[in-house]
């Protein structure tokens, strides 16, 4: 497998678990409130109520999140390379290898720290349409594009 094809594999298995674990806290949640409402009564009851209910909200649009990023990522093509940077592209600038993808906590692929980031994000509009050779500078930082995968 190309080094490309593990980083997506990488990112789109950790999206993947982020989900599961994501729909599994919502059915404890879920079963824990049908549990406490059989057997409690009065202002505890309906305040532990409340708190779950609270929590299932933020899971649940921590849920919507994750599988958002899986549609974006499901949408790439691993394989495909091009020669102006888009969704999907590896790109080696400054010593950095950054994927163009979804925002993402940075991984080790082979030994190689990898970063992915979304083309919304301030590098990534930079970025995006760009081609090896192209020089721009954020926050004072000066970027060179080595290589686009």
């Amino acid at each position: 497998m190309e080094f490309k094809q593990k980083i997506y594999s990488h990112y789109s298995q950790m999206v993947q678990d982020r989900i599961d674990v994501f729909k599994d806290m919502i059915s404890n949640l879920t079963e824990d409130s049908k549990n406490d409402a059989k057997g409690s009564a009065g202002d505890k009851h309906e305040t532990a109520l409340s708190m779950m209910h609270i929590e299932q909200e933020k899971l649940t649009n921590k849920l919507k999140e994750a599988i958002a990023q899986k549609a974006i990522l499901d949408k790439i093509d691993a394989s495909k390379t091009t020669e102006n940077i888009s969704v999907g592209s590896l790109v080696k600038a400054n010593g950095i290898f950054l994927y163009v993808s979804v925002a993402l906590p940075k991984i080790a692929i082979d030994g190689i720290n990898v970063i992915a980031l979304s083309p919304q994000s301030p590098l990534g509009a930079h970025l995006m349409g760009n081609k090896t050779g192209f020089e721009f500078e954020i926050n004072k930082t000066h970027y060179t594009i080595e290589s686009v995968d």
